[in-house]
């Protein structure tokens, strides 16, 4: 668990990567400079570490991309103390950008494997979610609703109506949707049937499963 000057300074040389590519949110920028991603990779990865590359982790997921995380981070637009939901915790890294933004983070897993994994880890780290629950992301959370953001980490082939509903008037959800290619869209809710949309090009995700695994 060391994060020595090495690993230091090359977060700082990624930071500048995603800073070319049009990352401008400062907050975020900080965050990505400040949480110690090698930490959440396999040890035969730490060379990777830095790169803007996604990796695999367990249960044939991976980590995502810095730009992504970077980019769908940004899009949220997150706020100290907002309530925000992340579809696919995943590695965790993601779930630790939300923590350090400051947000209120309820986060589901739907793979155990990965899901009792990151509820271990994230605490020894320091990056505390509100809640960490192993479910269904399709039907995300409506006991904790309305949500100030929605985040889904992985490619959706269609939005699912429930994270519409969740979400709170004024709050935004960001979800790559598409099979093969995932187009980044951004729902900004409006009214109570409103939602405007946007588009944010293509990327790339592992797909968004149903049911609990």
């Amino acid at each position: 668990m060391k994060d020595t000057f090495k690993h230091q300074g090359l977060r700082q040389k990624l930071v500048d990567i995603l800073m070319a590519k049009g990352i401008t949110d400062k907050n975020v920028l900080a965050a990505i400079n400040t949480i110690p991603r090698h930490l959440f990779m396999d040890s035969s990865f730490l060379d990777h570490a830095y790169q803007d590359k996604a990796f695999p982790i367990a249960a044939d997921q991976t980590i995502s991309q810095p730009y992504t995380v970077a980019f769908q981070s940004e899009l949220l637009q997150v706020k100290p103390k907002d309530k925000i939901l992340e579809i696919g915790t995943g590695s965790g890294y993601q779930t630790a950008v939300l923590c350090k933004l400051g947000a209120t983070v309820y986060s589901i897993e739907r793979q155990l494997e990965l899901f009792k994994k990151t509820s271990k880890f994230l605490p020894k780290l320091g990056f505390r979610a509100k809640q960490l629950i192993f479910g269904d992301g399709y039907k995300g959370l409506k006991t904790e609703a309305p949500f100030k953001g929605i985040i889904v980490t992985a490619g959706a082939p269609f939005v699912p109506k429930p994270l519409l509903s969740q979400l709170a008037i004024g709050g935004r959800l960001v979800i790559p949707v598409g099979d093969e290619v995932q187009t980044m869209t951004l729902f900004i809710r409006k009214s109570e049937k409103e939602f405007e949309k946007h588009e944010f090009g293509e990327f790339r995700f592992v797909p968004l499963l149903e049911d609990k695994n």
